[in-house]
């Protein structure tokens, strides 16, 4: 079971480029533990999806990768890793009085603003997933935000409170590990949670497709993680992260 390892070991850096890529570095010379947590005061190099920069100011988010091994998924069905963390960090949000939404493929919002992202990266052997890593950022203390085009949030604004970072990663944890010891016979459930909390699902909204700016309704994610959008004319829309932009 996940819930009885993760976060057993934990490491702690007051700065780090990335929590991610120390791990990713670190698995290539060493034996490292499954459930390991690598947390950071400040990322030098943190960044999201397509190498987008995550902004966060020292020691006051939660800035935290997690390593799972040999994860029983194969790799065409690796998007569900996504869904999951995403679930275990909306649930663990909810626990402390933030509705909150998931905007694909990687993010967290409240009421439009960004709260937290995930980046999931996996090492592979063959067909297998050997060993996963997912980053996890997420707002808490921070209440100004300088990148005005990515509106964000954080917990402290929204609860007009202070949390210990600490405290608030050994809160969220059991969420996320919850999630992973469900992955095969809550696997429905997953999926249905993950489609009902997607943000702006079943609303006609306009997007830039390949350049072209269209109207669709988002219909769903694919096991690969594509976007699934019937536009006007009905058609369907399979996009990925570079082919289509919110409006």
């Amino acid at each position: 079971m996940i819930s009885d390892i993760i976060g057993n070991n934990q490491f702690y850096f007051s700065s780090l480029y990335s929590t991610n890529n120390w791990l990713l570095e670190m698995l290539k010379t060493a034996e490292l533990p499954n459930g390991l947590i690598v947390s950071a005061g400040f990322q030098e190099s943190g960044r999201g999806m397509v190498n987008t920069v995550w902004e966060s100011e020292r020691n006051q988010n939660v800035l935290l990768s997690l390593l799972l091994k040999n994860l029983p998924i194969d790799v065409s069905d690796q998007f569900v890793l996504n869904k999951a963390v995403a679930i275990g960090v909306l649930n663990y949000l909810k626990s402390v009085g933030i509705a909150a939404e998931i905007k694909w493929p990687n993010d967290i919002v409240v009421n439009h603003n960004k709260i937290a992202g995930t980046l999931i990266q996996n090492t592979l052997i063959g067909k297998r997933i050997k060993n996963t890593v997912v980053g996890i950022g997420l707002n808490v203390n921070q209440t100004f935000f300088s990148d005005f085009k990515r509106k964000a949030t954080s917990i402290g604004l929204e609860k007009e409170n202070t949390s210990n970072l600490q405290l608030t990663i050994n809160n969220m944890l059991p969420f996320i590990a919850y999630q992973f010891d469900h992955l095969r016979v809550g696997r429905k459930n997953l999926d249905k949670n993950y489609l009902d909390n997607l943000y702006l699902s079943n609303l006609k909204r306009p997007y830039l497709f390949n350049g072209e700016k269209i109207e669709a309704v988002i219909k769903g994610v694919t096991p690969e993680g594509k976007l699934k959008l019937l536009s006007n004319s009905n058609r369907l829309i399979l996009a990925d992260l570079k082919a289509i932009e919110f409006l």
